[in-house]
C-alpha cells in the first residue's frame, strides 16, 4: 500500500530538503524477489530533524543508503534540495554526497591508524582540497565537538564518545547541508549516547543542519522532532515526538506486533 506522507513539522512556506515520491527498492527478481521498500512519499523539509524507526528488515537501512546516495530505488523518485537524483550519473551522485550529505555510522568507522585529525580532513584529501585549507577546516570541525585538544591522539586513545564525535567531526568537515546518522549511539553507554545526543541536538537547533537518524531506541528517537516507523517496507506511523506535541515515542517491538 502506497503511503502519502507530509511532513508534520513543516509549514507552508518551509524549503523541502528531501523528497521521496511512490518509492520503490526490489532486490533481485522473481519469486524471490525482496521488496524492501514498497511506495514511499516522505517530505523533510530543509533544517528538520526525524527519526526512522523500525524492527530490523523494515527497509530503514535501504532507506538511508537512497538518502545518502549510496543506492538507487527500482522505482519513484529522490530528490535533495530540488535535484533529482534518479538523472544522475556514479559520478555526479558521488559530487553530490560531498556537496550534501555528512555520514555518522553506529561503528565510527575511524582509521585506526591515523590521528583525530587525520581522519576529519580525510574528506577533503579525496575532494582535492589544499593542505593549509584542510588543516584549517578540520581544526574548526574539532572544535565544533569539543575536540581540539585530543586533535592528535589515535581511536585506541579516545573513549567511545570521543571517537563518534570524531566521526562527527568528520561528517560535518564538508559542510553538509544533511547529516544521516545510522545508529549513532548503538555501540554507547547511555551517558555518552545522551551526550552524543545532545551534540546532534545542538547542530539541529544552532545550525540548523537536516538531520535524519535511523535508531531502534524510543529514547534516541526523542531527541528528534518527528519519528517515522517502518514496517515491511512501509510507513506504518508518523508523528511529532512529544515535545513538538506529539504522543510518547513508540515502543518498535510492540508498535510492529500490534499492527501486524
Amino acid at each position: 500500500m502506497t503511503q502519502s506522507i507530509v511532513s508534520t513539522s513543516s509549514g507552508p512556506d518551509d524549503k523541502l530538503m528531501i523528497r521521496l515520491r511512490d518509492l520503490h527498492k526490489v532486490y533481485d527478481s522473481g519469486p524471490s524477489a525482496v521488496h524492501a521498500l514498497r511506495g514511499l512519499n516522505v517530505d523533510i523539509a530543509d533544517g528538520r530533524y526525524v527519526a526512522i524507526m523500525g524492527a530490523s528488515g523494515c527497509g530503514k537501512s535501504t532507506l538511508l543508503n537512497i538518502l545518502g546516495a549510496l543506492d538507487v530505488p527500482t522505482e519513484g523518485t529522490y530528490s535533495i534540495a530540488g535535484q533529482e537524483t534518479g538523472t544522475l550519473d556514479r559520478d555526479e551522485l558521488a559530487s553530490l554526497r560531498n556537496t550534501y550529505i555528512g555520514f555518522i555510522f553506529q561503528n565510527f568507522n575511524l582509521l585506526t591508524r591515523c590521528t583525530a585529525f587525520e581522519n576529519v580532513e580525510l574528506p577533503m584529501v579525496y575532494a582535492g582540497v589544499p593542505a593549509r585549507q584542510r588543516r584549517d577546516a578540520a581544526v574548526a570541525a574539532l572544535e565544533r565537538v569539543d575536540l581540539a585538544d585530543r586533535m592528535d591522539h589515535i581511536p585506541s586513545q579516545l573513549s567511545g564518545g570521543q571517537q563518534q564525535r570524531v566521526a562527527i567531526a568528520r561528517a560535518l568537515v564538508n559542510h553538509p547541508r544533511v547529516l544521516l546518522a545510522d545508529e549513532p549511539t548503538g555501540n554507547l553507554d547511555s551517558h555518552t549516547s545522551q551526550e552524543i545526543m545532545k551534540s546532534l541536538r545542538h547542530l539541529h537547533e544552532v545550525e540548523k543542519l537536516t538531520i535524519v537518524l535511523v535508531t531502534h531506541d524510543p529514547g534516541v528517537a526523542s531527541f528528534t522532532e518527528r519519528v517515522i516507523v517502518l514496517r515491511d517496507g512501509e510507513i506504518i506511523t508518523d508523528q511529532p515526538t512529544p515535545r513538538c506535541g506529539g504522543p510518547e515515542v513508540p515502543d518498535v517491538r510492540a508498535l510492529t506486533l500490534a499492527e501486524a
